[in-house]
């Protein structure tokens, strides 16, 4: 059973009464400034004091994790702005070292059985004479040292091939190779966002859970998501078996909607506002 402490607050303050090299694992997706119409925050920051506000929280994030730790950052750009990920990433180049980077596909065009191209997934189509629509976001799997291991085959799948099983000395006999860096994780289809996802930059539950896997399910005893929304890294720690997850929302709206969700499972922690020491 998941111990959960979801916490009302500033992430800069609620990790700053995190313990130094407290945390195993970090799965989080910080606000990208693109105009994203959240509820209460502004995504419409001056370029400098956005670049410093995600300085701050980086930094913060490195002191609590541990030195074979792992901070998986999802971070999307906008067709006008598609550099913006790269950008981001290469400001951490001092603190952490970019282990691997996947491509998130939310939504993909392939040739079906018939010849005819079959779409699966889901994107946010845009009408523009200039650009094609996006359909893929990055997860940068950031590390300490760039030495933390790696589950490749939890996320395995198996060889198309199969003689490559015998062929290759490394397979150990098992039908099971490593997935790679490109996952597609649609969106599950809802019927109504107000109701089903109150909140407009969610990641799906199944990407936290690719990424606490990857990381190794037993070599985390505490996950931590500095910007909670809805609680979807908290439902993904839930169903891999996550000893503690810690979250901090700013939004209360989101916060309750993120406890709502998991009170079905287990009775979540009381909100707190900064000041409480998580205790972890």
């Amino acid at each position: 059973m998941t111990a959960l402490g979801l916490y009302h607050g500033d992430c800069l303050e609620g990790m700053a009464e995190l313990p130094e090299a407290s945390v195993d694992l970090i799965v989080t997706s910080p606000p990208y400034n693109l105009g994203i119409a959240y509820s209460k925050y502004s995504d419409r920051q001056k370029r400098s004091s956005y670049l410093a506000w995600f300085d701050s929280w980086a930094a913060a994030a490195r002191r609590v994790l541990k030195t074979d730790g792992s901070l998986f950052l999802n971070v999307g750009g906008s067709p006008s702005n598609p550099l913006l990920p790269h950008e981001l990433v290469m400001r951490l180049r001092d603190a952490f070292v970019l282990q691997n980077t996947i491509h998130w596909i939310k939504s993909i065009t392939i040739e079906g059985e018939n010849g005819e191209p079959v779409s699966r997934g889901h994107f946010k189509p845009i009408s523009s004479p200039r650009y094609l629509n996006d359909c893929h976001e990055y997860v940068f799997h950031l590390t300490p040292e760039g030495r933390t291991p790696v589950d490749r085959l939890a996320l395995g799948v198996p060889y198309a091939d199969k003689s490559n099983i015998a062929r290759w000395g490394h397979t150990g006999g098992a039908d099971v190779r490593c997935r790679g860096n490109t996952w597609f994780v649609p969106y599950r289809t809802i019927k109504s966002r107000d109701k089903q996802r109150p909140h407009p930059a969610t990641f799906p539950v199944q990407l936290a859970v690719n990424c606490i896997k990857l990381h190794g399910v037993a070599r985390v005893q505490t996950m931590l998501d500095p910007f909670l929304g809805i609680g979807n890294s908290a439902v993904a720690a839930q169903e891999c078996g996550v000893p503690k997850f810690v979250g901090f929302e700013i939004d209360e709206e989101y916060l309750a909607e993120a406890k709502q969700r998991l009170a079905g499972a287990q009775a979540s922690s009381p909100v707190r506002t900064p000041g409480v020491s998580p205790g972890i």
